[in-house]
């Protein structure tokens, strides 16, 4: 009897966000890739960041617990900011938020991501505007048949998520949700009443819509997201929300090709602040910024040549923003007595060349751009709430100009294990609607905003080199030089009462956003990988010297160390599988010491942290889970008020849960 017929293969369409192949010359930079296996073993993005040497957020804080303001990603620890000054883009559309440049990472879930590129150093070229100290390019999943990913989790402290990603051939919809009561961020003797968890519940969801019609590739993605925090203390908290659209197009042949992209994007932040009276027995309503309305929209297209041996692109792109702040402030007899509006414009656009030559051992790339810049229509209002008079309107002058940068590297494969590389390159940011126009508090600690700020520009030049045999390494040595840097200069500290900022209370201090001369930057990038088999290792090293010389905006900074800097960070980590179902996976990240302010007077000590997980496969890209986060309990100071009160990352934090990946 003859057997019966093999079943029929079905062949699974996979298909991939319109785009066009990178020409290669990324290989001359400090380029890190993170795939979807290492995306999974971390909640949230920007934890599995911080594998890579010298990516941090502005604070030691991950998103689980800042402040949406506070979110902004840097590379190379340069001097971190707020607003980051790393670029952020999700197939090709920025992510960064159009009021404040800060990035929300509770939108983005790596459940829905494929993989995310890390490139150091000003990316010119096809990033622009932004891409001060280097570019993270996300890059969403392919559509698929069925369930592509799930995660679903509980941990101490009421904390519990869920994620997913599914798709059909030509949709691909992804979601998460997260909630949790928090920690208090002080903790011991130095804790009082008036300190309070900093909770967070967040929901997210994408979908993207995609097909071929006359054999153009065609893409729409709609995304929205809304986050709730407390701040720490009683009557502060934030909210954050907002959504995207984007559009893409994209023909790709063997010769080159073209993409054209449209993205939108909306953002609202509501965020109050206290003040904080004596042995933090009770707090006191400062400012409730009730809302901050913004939206961005911009504009990308690109054009590719390919041959043997030479390979161009050609491209446009500008983004524009506006929005405002709303503010209730000065709390007086049991009420905000006065009201705030201020806001304005803010838009930049270039034009770009790159062209690179590969022949195989040796590439060699170069591009150029240049941009034009403008911030427009400054407008600060301030009113009395009772009588409805205005108090204060001030505006201030426009400004605009007009930035070439450019790029250029090569790079000299010796032997199979052994490849050597250089590049220089020169990228500027201008500065956000936040930084030009929101005033801010965080408990006593007031920073005044500046609409006469102009862009902050990086020069850079590096050398590295790399091998992939039996260990795979890369070492990179950069000198960065940033121009105009945009800091939190202090003006004065409390108690004293100041023109526009007011009264300041004892304890704090009054910071103004200023163009505060210029930051050099030396250190050493190096990382390392190896598979035994059945185990695994990786580590990372970042060691950046930045001192400030303040000019003449800032001379009491000269010598100090940018705010927030710490000098070297180390993460070593590797995995254990112990049999064909057992993966123990561990992490440990080492950063030195940082300084909380400007006048390096707030010393933030050296910290180790310590994650491990272990996972049981119950099937094909399916496992039980078991996480700890910060296993030792450590004591990882994030910040440090005027009169000496400490603040501190999550304590010991263990979870449960089930993950897929297909």
């Amino acid at each position: 009897m003859p057997l019966p017929p093999p079943p029929p293969e079905i062949e699974a369409i996979i298909v991939h966000p319109p785009r066009l192949p990178p020409l290669g010359g990324e290989a001359v930079f400090a380029v890190q890739q993170l795939d979807a296996e290492a995306l999974k073993t971390a909640p949230r993005l920007d934890a599995a960041l911080k594998r890579a040497p010298g990516v941090s957020l502005f604070r030691r804080s991950g998103s689980d617990a800042a402040n949406p303001t506070i979110q902004g990603l840097s590379l190379r620890g340069i001097a971190p900011s707020g607003a980051g000054r790393a670029l952020v883009t999700l197939d090709g559309a920025p992510v960064n938020d159009p009021f404040g440049g800060w990035v929300i990472w509770s939108a983005l879930p790596p459940e829905g991501l494929a993989s995310a590129t890390i490139v150091r150093g000003a990316g010119a070229g096809p990033y622009g505007a932004g891409a001060l100290t280097g570019v993270v390019a996300l890059e969403e999943r392919p559509t698929g048949d069925g369930l592509r990913a799930l995660d679903v989790a509980l941990g101490q402290r009421g904390e519990g998520r869920a994620a997913a990603a599914f798709g059909t051939p030509g949709l691909l919809i992804s979601a998460a949700a997260e909630s949790s009561d928090g920690f208090v961020p002080v903790r011991g003797a130095s804790r009082g009443a008036a300190d309070r968890p900093a909770s967070l519940d967040s929901v997210t969801a994408a979908a993207r819509l995609q097909g071929t019609l006359a054999g153009i590739d065609a893409a729409v993605r709609l995304g929205g997201f809304q986050e709730r925090r407390g701040a720490g203390l009683a009557g502060a908290r934030s909210t954050a929300s907002g959504g995207s659209a984007t559009l893409s197009l994209a023909q790709v042949a063997g010769g080159g090709g073209w993409r054209m992209q449209a993205w939108l994007r909306t953002s609202d932040l509501a965020n109050s602040s206290v003040a904080v009276a004596a042995k933090r027995v009770a707090t006191t309503p400062a400012s409730d910024q009730y809302s901050t309305p913004a939206v961005g929209w911009g504009l990308n297209a690109g054009w590719q040549g390919r041959g043997e041996l030479w390979s161009w692109e050609l491209g446009a792109d500008a983004r524009f923003a506006e929005g405002k702040a709303e503010e209730r402030f000065r709390y007086q007899g049991g009420a905000f007595t006065r009201g705030r509006e201020s806001g304005g414009r803010t838009a930049v656009g270039g034009i770009y060349g790159e062209v690179v030559r590969d022949s195989g051992d040796l590439i060699l790339t170069g591009g150029a751009r240049v941009d034009a810049w403008r911030q427009s229509d400054a407008i600060r209002r301030e009113r009395d709430l009772a009588t409805g008079l205005q108090t204060l309107s001030s505006s201030a002058a426009d400004q605009s100009g007009v930035l070439p940068t450019a790029r250029f590297g090569a790079r000299l494969t010796l032997s199979d294990a052994l490849w050597v590389r250089g590049a220089t390159y020169a990228g500027f940011r201008a500065p956000t609607l936040n930084e030009l126009h929101r005033p801010f508090r965080v408990g006593n600690d007031v920073t005044e905003a500046n609409p006469g700020l102009k862009p902050e520009t990086l020069y850079g030049v590096e050398a590295g080199m790399g091998g992939a045999s039996a260990v795979r390494w890369t070492a990179t040595l950069f000198f960065n030089r940033l121009v105009d840097p945009i800091t939190n200069v202090t003006v004065g500290v409390g108690p004293a009462t100041f023109p526009v900022a007011g009264f300041v209370p004892a304890g704090g201090t009054l910071r103004q956003r200023r163009n505060a001369g210029q930051i050099d930057a030396w250190g050493l990038e190096a990382d390392m990988s190896r598979d035994f088999g059945a185990v695994s290792l990786h580590g990372a090293l970042s060691a950046a010297h930045a001192r400030v010389d303040g000019g003449s905006q800032a001379p009491q900074l000269t010598g100090k160390r940018p705010a927030q800097t710490p000098e070297v960070s180390v993460t070593a980590g590797g995995d254990w599988r112990m049999g064909e179902r057992l993966t123990l996976s561990a992490e440990t990240r080492f950063e030195s010491e940082r300084f909380e302010d400007d006048l390096n007077s707030r010393r933030l000590a050296p910290a180790v942290s310590l994650d491990a997980r272990a996972a049981w496969s119950v099937g094909k890209g399916a496992e039980i889970y078991l996480a700890a986060e910060n296993l030792t309990d450590a004591r990882i100071e994030t910040g440090e008020t005027g009169d000496g009160v400490e603040s501190f990352a999550a304590p010991q934090t263990f979870r449960v849960g089930f993950s897929l990946r297909r």
